[in-house]
């Protein structure tokens, strides 16, 4: 939990800066204090479980000098999870992790197995749950709201697992899930957390720190000795946020990145919540970015979201399709969740007000950008344009 009290006050109290190139205002709030605030690492013992698996492996650090170029900073890299575990996204880190502490204080509880794993899901979350059932040999049920692209649906299908389709948003569909895991022999595997459920969510963003040690190990083989100065992350609910503000922002010393978190506009609950500096609900549309079309921060990220972030935007369907065009045109598969990062820090370094938000984040002509890029395009197969 948080060392600290809360630091520094928005920089902006509206949350919107000046429009960028439509002339349309764009989604944003930054505040200062974020790299001076810290909290408790991750625990240990949580790469060494990856490591002991039989198809981990690293995923890329791909180099984007063009970006970097057109940005005016240094260097640009993306962390491509389009292939983790053998899924399309970087879900499978986080509850691969939580699913064997689940199972371990079963058995040494004495519990029955096999087990039912219940959770909902925009897709990627999951088919992750799905995967890891099957090959521990138990079963899964999952509920899926609406949105979700057929052949997301279709591939967890593919893993045997139950799937129940909502026909509402995402929080209805965790509802319902939360209901079905009272079952005897279910449990609940959701990576959001609410008052009274928050073991399980706080496992899966401990799984998630391998993402963010890779990443450093990777900047220093490529000479990056110091960590990135910027990491711009998507956020749903804010798990995978919460692992990146814990993992810079646990550090006693040494360089301490600016972390920008980007949301569809569709679904802008963290930069809601942000500008009001309370977690709140907001209702949420239909996006591409099925993944983080989610309503309500989740209760153990909101602390980190609101102390360990600088900054947050929220992008277009049309920006993330265009960010997935420019990262296919480098090599690198990525979904429209996945190039909201790349979408989120263009929106925020162009257009009418770029100085004053590049200056929020820190960034000058030797800055090293880190976008993570959280699935690849076989995980929300929707279209791109061009770049």
């Amino acid at each position: 939990m948080p060392d600290n009290a809360p630091g520094g006050a928005p920089d902006n109290v509206p949350g919107h800066a000046p429009g960028n190139a439509s002339s349309r205002p764009l989604p944003w709030f930054a505040r200062s204090a974020a790299r001076a605030w810290r909290c408790e690492p991750a625990p240990a013992g949580v790469r060494a479980f990856h490591l002991s698996l039989p198809d981990y492996t690293p995923t890329p650090l791909t180099e984007l000098p063009s970006l970097a170029g057109a940005w005016g900073v240094g260097r640009v890299f993306v962390k491509d999870e389009s292939c983790r575990l053998g899924l399309p996204a970087f879900k499978a880190l986080g509850v691969s992790w939580a699913v064997h502490r689940v199972l371990a204080e079963r058995a040494a509880n004495g519990e029955p197995a096999p087990v039912t794993l219940v959770t909902a899901t925009d897709g990627n979350h999951g088919r992750a749950v799905a995967r890891v059932a099957r090959r521990l040999g138990q079963e899964a049920h999952v509920f899926v709201p609406q949105g979700v692209h057929p052949r997301a649906v279709a591939a967890i299908v593919a893993e045997q697992a139950k799937v129940t389709e909502v026909p509402g948003p995402y929080d209805e569909a965790v509802r319902l899930a939360a209901e079905a895991a009272a079952a005897p022999d279910a449990v609940l595997v959701q990576d959001t957390a609410w008052p009274g459920y928050e073991r399980v969510p706080r496992w899966i963003v401990e799984g998630y720190s391998t993402l963010c040690a890779e990443t450093d190990e990777q900047l220093g083989a490529e000479g990056v000795a110091d960590g990135p100065d910027l990491v711009s992350v998507p956020v749903g609910v804010g798990s995978l946020a919460q692992a990146v503000v814990t993992h810079y922002r646990s550090r006693p010393s040494g360089n301490a990145p600016a972390l920008l978190s980007v949301e569809p506009e569709a679904a802008p609950c963290v930069l809601e919540s942000l500008r009001l500096g309370a977690p709140v609900s907001v209702p949420t549309g239909k996006t591409t970015m099925a993944g983080l079309n989610c309503g309500t921060p989740s209760s153990i990220a909101w602390p980190h979201l609101r102390d360990g972030l600088d900054a947050a935007v929220a992008v277009t369907d049309a920006d993330s399709s265009r960010a997935a065009g420019v990262l296919a045109a480098a090599g690198v598969s990525s979904g429209p969740c996945g190039a909201a990062s790349l979408a989120g820090l263009r929106a925020a370094l162009t257009g009418a007000g770029a100085g004053e938000r590049r200056r929020a984040l820190g960034l000058g002509p030797s800055s090293v950008v880190v976008l993570l890029s959280t699935e690849g395009a076989a995980a929300n197969p929707h279209p791109v344009t061009g770049c």
